[in-house]
C-alpha cells in the first residue's frame, strides 16, 4: 500500500519549523512529533524569543506532544527534527519514552551521538540522515550569514 506519510513528508514540515526559526533570527531547527501518521505537536526553536536555554525545537514539541495526549509517555510517538538532538533533548526524549526519533543531519560538535544511543530509552528506534542535504544547508546558511 502506498502512502504519502513517509519519513521526507514528515522531515519536510520539521523543515516548515525549521524555517520560521530562520526568519525569527533562531538556530533554525525544527521538530514534529507524529502519532498514527498525524503530527500532533510542531515547534521550531525559539531560545532567543522565550530568552529560555531550552526553548529548544524538541522541548517544545515534547510538551505539546504531552498535553495534546495527556500523558507524559510518548511511546507510540515518532519524533521528527532537522538536527540531531542535544544531550538535554535526548534526555527529555528518554524521560517521555518516545517510540523513535528521525533526524536529518549531525551536529558533530553537540550531537548526542557523541556519547551514543544509550542517552535515549532503550526501547527508542533511531533513523538518521533523511533528508539530509536540506537540513545541513538551512544550518550552514543560518551561521554563514551569522559570521
Amino acid at each position: 500500500m502506498l502512502s504519502i506519510y513517509t519519513d521526507d513528508y514528515f522531515m519536510k514540515k520539521a523543515l516548515d519549523e525549521a524555517h520560521q526559526a530562520y526568519d525569527s533570527g533562531e538556530v533554525p531547527v525544527g521538530a514534529v512529533i507524529v502519532c498514527n501518521n498525524v503530527i500532533i505537536a510542531k515547534a521550531h526553536n525559539q531560545v532567543e524569543q522565550l530568552k529560555d536555554i531550552t526553548a529548544h525545537a524538541e522541548i517544545l514539541a515534547i510538551t505539546a506532544a504531552s498535553n495534546y495526549l495527556g500523558s507524559k509517555f510518548l511511546e507510540d510517538c515518532t519524533m521528527y527534527v532537522t538536527l540531531e538532538p542535544c544531550h538535554m533533548c535526548a534526555g527529555a526524549s528518554k524521560w517521555a519514552r518516545l517510540g523513535r526519533i528521525v533526524y536529518g543531519t549531525s551536529d558533530d560538535k553537540a550531537g548526542f551521538m557523541k556519547h551514543g544511543k544509550e542517552l535515549l530509552h532503550p526501547t527508542t528506534k533511531l533513523e538518521y540522515g533523511v533528508m539530509n542535504d536540506e537540513c545541513s544547508a538551512i544550518i550552514k546558511s543560518f551561521f554563514k550569514k551569522l559570521r
